[in-house]
């Protein structure tokens, strides 16, 4: 976790992800697992916010009235989803292509989201704050792992949420995420991820109490090959996990 200078940007990963922006909404595209995965995500940021905002998670709109930033937004797959269930969304993202298509598909689908190009610290320099931040699929992705999370902690209000999700830095996480993933199922393109820039759960835990950020949970996220369907495994953190944590304080 060492510092690489006073930005989170990686030139190579905005590149990278820049090149495949127009496949963020294909469901068999790129960006297939993500579609996959998504449901588990939405559901487990509901029920956690739901819980802690002392709201009914089946209510429709749980999270009303809630400020919620999406950094690394990337196309909005995440974005629209907590939009639809009643949050005041901003979606961030330091790839100009990956907002351009968030926006133009949000618009098509009626939904007033606010999306920048930008990243974690300077919308933490503004004193940017927002109840919940989500930081899912993105901190393997950036240049400065402990800038980056000190920025999401401070975005997050007194009393807030934050919502994060990576993979390990496991043997296991190689040989699934990698070598699986990208080179045997060709699920993911080639180098979509380096195994070096993977996180233990406690690395990350640490980075976020910079940020003021106490983890209240940590769950793995396992796929499973019979029923093609993600799950929630407590147990298991070998290769993917989410986790999130609150903010001391009232709103």
């Amino acid at each position: 976790m060492t510092a690489t200078g006073h930005t989170t940007v990686d030139p190579a990963e905005i590149e990278r992800f820049s090149r495949i922006a127009a496949e963020w909404w294909d469901p068999t595209g790129k960006f297939a697992p993500l579609h996959r995965l998504n449901p588990l995500r939405i559901g487990y940021i509901r029920d956690r916010a739901a819980a802690h905002w002392q709201r009914d998670p089946l209510s429709g709109s749980p999270l009303k009235d809630l400020s919620l930033l999406d950094i690394g937004c990337g196309g909005g797959l995440l974005s629209e989803p907590m939009a639809r269930l009643g949050a005041r969304v901003t979606g961030v993202d330091a790839a100009s292509k990956n907002v351009n298509v968030a926006a133009l598909h949000a618009e098509g689908q009626a939904l007033a989201i606010d999306y920048r190009q930008g990243t974690a610290e300077a919308l933490a320099e503004a004193g940017a704050q927002f109840d919940i931040v989500l930081a899912l699929e993105i901190v393997e992705h950036v240049a400065d792992v402990d800038l980056f999370l000190k920025s999401c902690g401070r975005m997050v209000k007194p009393g807030g949420l934050m919502f994060l999700s990576t993979l390990n830095r496991t043997a296991k996480a190689w040989a699934l995420a990698i070598a699986g993933a990208e080179y045997v199922l060709g699920w993911l393109p080639r180098g979509t991820h380096d195994w070096k820039k993977f996180l233990k759960p406690s690395e990350v835990v640490n980075g976020l109490r910079g940020g003021g950020i106490e983890a209240q949970e940590i769950v793995g996220v396992v796929y499973s090959p019979l029923s093609r369907a993600w799950s929630v495994n407590k147990s298991d953190l070998d290769v993917n996990y989410m986790l999130y944590g609150s903010k001391s304080g009232r709103n």
